[in-house]
């Protein structure tokens, strides 16, 4: 599955950047609160607004503090994926279920620093984990490898089935480093520049998604049909 995200789109323009990537399964939204990253972006307001504006599931990434307070929210609002990050969470599991109490799938973010291990348990509550491959804050930053233990680690637990989730990647995503996330797990692939630098971001979602396919190693999808429906 292929998520583009909107934060290397046109944020004037951001119903015709949705409409460029219909072929998606999600569109990505990076929620940042110049708090817990070092940048501000957009928020709820404008995510109401973008979910009138396009047939795709967003997947919203939230990069702030008090997750535990928002991201219900967004699930009300209509969103298909929510995630949080465990750095901010107060009660994860608490956020997850009201989460999808609101009718979205629960998702739950680690940085490129923060060990997969202690959270296998708590994971159980989820149907995502976003395995941050470079540093939450900024696009078009280069690819971290050095996580893709923890993307491994986490398919692992699902092929064994004590996970039932999807595993996605989010930093630095191209035709070039595509293959190697997929190779390790990774089953969603949310890529920026790589889309919305292309000249026909179209072209750009296909092009990942058959660079990504044969690499995937028969993982599958952890928790859907791959055919990029969910709730929301």
């Amino acid at each position: 599955m292929i998520a583009p995200s909107i934060l290397s789109a046109d944020f004037a323009r951001l119903g015709e950047e949705a409409d460029r990537v219909d072929n998606a399964d999600w569109l990505h939204v990076d929620v940042m609160d110049a708090h817990f990253v070092p940048n501000l972006t957009l928020g709820l307001p404008v995510v109401k607004s973008l979910l009138k504006s396009t047939a795709l599931p967003l997947d919203c990434h939230l990069m702030i503090d008090d997750p535990d307070r928002w991201a219900p929210g967004y699930a009300e609002a209509g969103a298909a994926n929510v995630t949080f990050h465990i750095e901010a969470a107060r009660d994860a599991v608490q956020t997850a279920r009201a989460i999808r109490a609101a009718g979205a799938l629960a998702g739950l973010s680690i940085k490129p620093g923060t060990p997969i291990e202690p959270y296998l348990e708590v994971l159980r509550e989820f149907d995502t984990l976003l395995v941050m491959t470079v540093e939450p804050g900024f696009g078009g930053q280069s690819f971290m490898s050095e996580v893709l233990p923890k993307v491994r680690r986490a398919r692992n637990e699902v092929t064994a089935g004590h996970l039932r989730l999807f595993i996605e990647v989010d930093g630095g995503i191209a035709l070039d480093t595509i293959e190697a996330a997929a190779e390790a797990g990774a089953d969603v692939f949310v890529a920026g520049s790589a889309v919305y630098d292309a000249a026909d971001p179209h072209a750009a979602v296909t092009a990942l998604r058959d660079r990504a396919r044969p690499a995937m190693n028969g993982t599958g999808t952890g928790s859907g049909s791959g055919s990029g429906e969910t709730s929301g």
